[in-house]
C-alpha cells in the first residue's frame, strides 16, 4: 500500500541562466523543459499531493457536482438551422458526454450523421472540431483530436452509408469549407509550432499526398483560414496576426484557379471580407477595417478576377464610429447585418442593400448583462429574410429566436433547459471601479436576491483581459449558481486587454501597456471592499491562460489583497516562452506581449513576470494552478517551473500552493464533456468555498493560512 504524501513534492534544481541585454536571470528549473520521465515523475507527484491536500472536500465535490448536474437537462438539443434543403440541429443524449450531428428534410425522417460518443469509444478525451456538409448534402468533413494537444484528424464521411471514406489528413487544424461542386476541400494545417501555416486543397477520391498547397503563409507571425462565403461562390483566406490581415478569394465553382488578394497586406491595418451578390446578379465585396479608423468602418470593393488587387480599389462606404465597435458584417439576399460593440455590449444593425448608409434597424440584447449574436453557423444561407440569435447572461441560459431582417421583429423559437434553475431568485448589475490612473473600470457583479452587498459577503473574482476577447461574453454557466447559492459574490472584472471598450480598451492593455490590465482588476477588489460591497478579507480570483497571467500578476503584485488565487494554465513564464520561437505560438504572440529580443520589450515584460517576480515570503494567498501535459498552449512546464519556485521561496507556505495537472489526455480548458467538465468545475470550486470559510468543512491537512 503506497503512503500518501504529507507535504509536497520537492522539485530538483539544476543550474541554468538566461542571459540578454545584461540582463541575467536563473533558472534552475528550466530542466523541466525536457519532457521526459523525470519531468512525468513530477507531474504525477504533484498530483497525488493535490488528491491529498483536497481529499476532505469530496463531499463538497460531490454536492456540487450533482447540483451543477442537475441544472443540465437530461436530453439537450440545440435549435435548429436550415442548409441545403436540410435543419440540422445537435442532441445531447440523456447520460452521455457528448454531441450527435443531426439533419432532417421537411417532413422526412431524422438521419444521425455523426455521433461524438461512439467516436470516444473508451477514450478519456475527444473534442470535435470542425463538421462541414458538403454542398450537395452527400458528404460530411469533420475533424477530431483524442489527446487535447490541438492536433485533428480530418475524416470525410458517405452520409448515404454511414461510412468513412479512405480519404484521411492526419495532421490538421480544425478548419476547413467545400468547393461549390464538392468534390474539393480546402483545409488549414499548422506546423511543428502548432501555427496554421498552410492551405491545401484535396479531391475527393484521391490520396492525400496528391494534394495541392492553395496559400502559404511565411511569416511566422501569421496564421491563415479559411471558409466559403454565404453565397458559395467563393472560397475566403485570411492570414492575420494580431494587428495585420490579408484576405484572398477563389472562386469556389472554379476551385483550382488561384487564390486573389482582396487588398494587399499593410503593416498595422486588418480587414476582413464578406461578399455581397445583389438582385441583378452582380456583386462586390464588403470590408470591415481598421484602415484610418480605430474602431473600424465599413468599404467596399470588387472581387479581384485577373489578379491581386490593393487597396486602392477599396471605397469608403460607413465611416468609423468612435463610440462603436465594427466587429463584422453579414450579408444575405436582401440585407447586411452589422454585428459591433457599444459600451461593452454587442448589438446587431439590420441594413437593406440600397441603403447601406443608413441607420437601419438595431437589435439589441435583453439586458444590460445579457450578451447577444447572431452566429454564423446558425445562419448559414444567403436567401433568408429571418435570422437566428441567441440571447443569454450568467443568469439567464440561451434563448433562440428570429429575427425579421424587415422589421427587426422578434420570434423565440427556443429556451435552453436549465431544470431547477430560478433566474428570478438571483440579481445582476454593472458598476465601476477607478484603476490606478483613473479609468472606470466595469464590472458584471452577480448575487443571489437574498445576500445583501453590505461587505458581510465573499466574493470570487474573474477576468480574462488580452487579444481584444470578452472570455466568456455574459454566457450562462451551470456552475455559478452554486457559488451564488452559497451566499458567494461573483464578480467578472471587464479589464483592459480586453474588448470590452472597443480596440481602444485593448490597445491600453497590451505591450507596454499591459500593467493597465493588473491594475484594473487590483482596483476591481480594492473598489469592492472600500465601498463596503463585499468582505475584502475574503476575496478570491480566478483566470485562465492569459487571465492566469493576470493572476500570477496580481498573487505577486498584491498578495495581501487575495484569500485565494486560481491560476489556470496560466502563461506565467513569460519572458523565457517569448525569446523562444520554437514553442507553439510564440511568435505570433510577440505583437500582443512583446518581442524580448527588443531591450524596451524585455524591461516590460520583466517587469510583471510571474516567475520573476516572486513575492515576498509570509504574505502570499492560498493557490491552486492547473496544466496538462498535452496543452499546446501553455507549455505545462511554466505552471510546474512557477509551482516549484514559488513553494523554494516560502516553504513554510509550500502546502498551500496546490498544482492540479492533467497527466493524461486532457486540454487547455480542462476536461472535454459536459460531465467531466463540470466535475473539474466542482473541484475549482470547492477548494475556493473551503478557502472563502463560506461553508464549514472537515479537517484539512492545509493550513487556512
Amino acid at each position: 500500500m503506497t503512503t500518501p504524501p504529507q507535504r509536497p513534492p520537492v522539485a530538483a534544481q539544476e543550474p541554468f541562466e538566461h542571459t540578454g541585454h545584461g540582463a541575467p536571470r536563473p533558472d534552475p528549473y528550466h530542466w523541466m523543459r525536457r519532457l521526459g520521465p523525470a519531468v512525468v515523475g513530477h507531474l504525477e507527484a504533484e498530483r497525488k499531493w493535490y488528491d491529498v491536500a483536497t481529499g476532505h472536500l469530496a463531499p463538497l465535490i460531490q454536492e456540487l457536482r450533482a447540483e451543477m448536474t442537475e441544472r443540465v437537462p437530461a436530453t439537450d438539443s440545440s435549435v435548429s438551422w436550415p442548409q441545403h434543403g436540410y435543419s440540422y440541429y445537435t442532441v445531447l443524449p440523456a447520460g452521455r458526454e457528448y454531441v450527435q450531428l443531426l439533419r432532417r428534410r421537411h417532413g422526412g425522417a431524422e438521419e444521425l450523421l455523426l455521433d461524438v460518443n461512439v467516436l470516444a469509444g473508451d477514450r478519456d478525451y475527444v473534442e470535435l472540431g470542425q463538421w462541414d456538409v458538403s454542398p450537395d448534402t452527400r458528404l460530411l468533413a469533420y475533424s477530431v483530436d483524442f489527446d487535447g494537444d490541438e492536433v485533428y484528424t480530418l475524416r470525410f464521411r458517405d452520409l448515404a452509408t454511414g461510412q468513412d471514406l479512405e480519404d484521411v489528413v492526419p495532421r490538421s487544424a480544425p478548419v476547413g469549407t467545400w468547393s461549390a461542386d464538392s468534390e474539393h476541400f480546402f483545409y488549414v494545417v499548422h506546423d511543428e509550432q502548432w501555427r496554421q501555416h498552410q492551405v491545401w486543397r484535396h479531391r475527393i477520391g484521391t490520396p492525400t499526398s496528391a494534394d495541392e498547397l492553395v496559400v502559404e503563409e511565411a511569416d511566422v507571425q501569421f496564421e491563415l483560414e479559411v471558409e466559403t462565403s454565404r453565397t458559395g461562390d467563393l472560397v475566403v483566406i485570411s492570414s492575420a496576426n494580431r494587428d495585420t490581415s490579408e484576405v484572398w478569394v477563389v472562386d469556389a465553382h472554379e476551385p483550382t484557379t488561384p487564390a486573389r488578394s482582396v487588398g494587399g497586406r499593410r503593416r498595422g491595418v486588418e480587414y476582413r471580407a464578406e461578399h455581397l451578390r445583389y438582385p441583378d446578379g452582380s456583386d462586390e465585396l464588403l470590408l470591415v477595417t481598421d484602415d484610418g479608423a480605430s474602431e473600424f468602418r465599413l468599404v467596399r470593393c470588387p472581387v479581384p478576377q485577373a489578379g491581386d488587387q490593393d487597396a486602392s480599389a477599396w471605397q469608403p462606404l460607413r465611416a468609423e464610429d468612435p463610440a462603436e465597435r465594427l466587429e463584422r458584417a453579414d450579408a444575405y439576399a436582401g440585407h447586411v447585418v452589422l454585428t459591433s460593440r457599444v459600451a461593452g455590449r454587442h448589438q446587431l444593425r439590420i441594413l437593406r442593400l440600397d441603403d447601406l448608409t443608413g441607420e437601419g434597424i438595431v437589435v439589441r440584447p435583453v439586458s444590460d448583462i445579457a450578451s447577444l449574436a447572431a452566429p454564423p453557423d446558425r445562419n448559414v444561407e444567403h436567401d433568408l429574410d429571418r435570422i437566428i440569435v441567441v440571447d443569454e447572461s450568467y443568469l439567464q441560459p440561451q434563448v433562440w429566436s428570429s429575427v425579421s431582417l424587415v422589421t427587426g421583429e422578434r420570434t423565440e423559437l427556443m429556451r435552453k433547459e436549465a431544470p431547477g434553475f430560478d433566474p428570478a431568485a438571483y440579481v445582476g448589475e454593472r458598476r465601476s471601479f477607478r484603476s490606478a490612473d483613473g479609468t472606470p473600470v466595469p464590472a458584471t457583479i452577480l448575487r443571489h436576491r437574498d445576500t445583501v452587498l453590505d461587505g458581510s459577503a465573499a466574493c470570487v473574482m474573474y477576468a480574462y483581459g488580452a487579444y481584444e476577447e470578452v472570455y466568456p461574453d455574459q454566457e450562462w454557466d451551470p456552475a455559478i449558481p452554486s457559488l451564488l447559492d452559497r451566499g458567494v459574490v461573483y464578480v467578472h472584472a471587464h479589464v483592459r486587454g480586453g474588448g470590452e471598450g472597443g480596440r481602444r480598451w485593448w490597445l491600453d492593455g497590451r505591450l507596454e501597456h499591459k500593467q493597465h490590465t493588473f491594475d484594473d482588476h487590483v482596483a476591481v477588489a480594492d473598489g469592492l471592499a472600500a465601498s463596503g460591497l463585499v468582505d475584502g478579507s475574503r476575496i478570491a480570483t480566478r483566470g485562465l491562460s492569459a487571465g492566469g497571467l493576470l493572476q500570477g500578476a496580481v498573487f505577486s503584485q498584491r498578495p495581501g489583497r487575495w484569500r485565494a488565487v486560481v491560476a489556470e494554465v496560466p502563461f506565467v513564464d513569460v519572458v523565457t516562452t517569448m525569446l523562444d520561437a520554437t514553442i507553439p505560438l510564440t511568435a505570433n504572440e510577440w505583437d500582443e506581449w512583446g518581442d524580448p529580443r527588443r531591450a524596451a520589450d524585455l524591461a516590460w515584460l520583466l517587469a510583471y513576470s510571474p516567475y520573476d517576480n516572486v513575492p515576498p515570503p509570509g504574505s502570499r494567498p492560498d493557490l491552486l494552478v492547473t496544466g496538462a501535459l498535452h496543452d499546446a498552449r501553455v507549455m505545462v512546464w511554466e505552471p510546474a517551473k512557477w509551482v516549484a519556485r514559488l513553494r523554494e521561496t516560502d516553504p513554510e507556505w509550500s502546502p498551500r500552493c496546490l498544482f492540479r495537472v492533467e497527466t493524461g489526455a486532457g486540454a487547455h480548458v480542462g476536461p472535454a464533456g459536459r460531465f467531466a467538465h463540470l466535475a473539474y468545475e466542482a473541484e475549482i470550486y470547492a477548494w475556493l468555498l473551503d478557502r472563502l470559510g463560506a461553508l464549514p468543512t472537515t479537517d484539512s491537512p492545509i493550513s487556512s493560512g
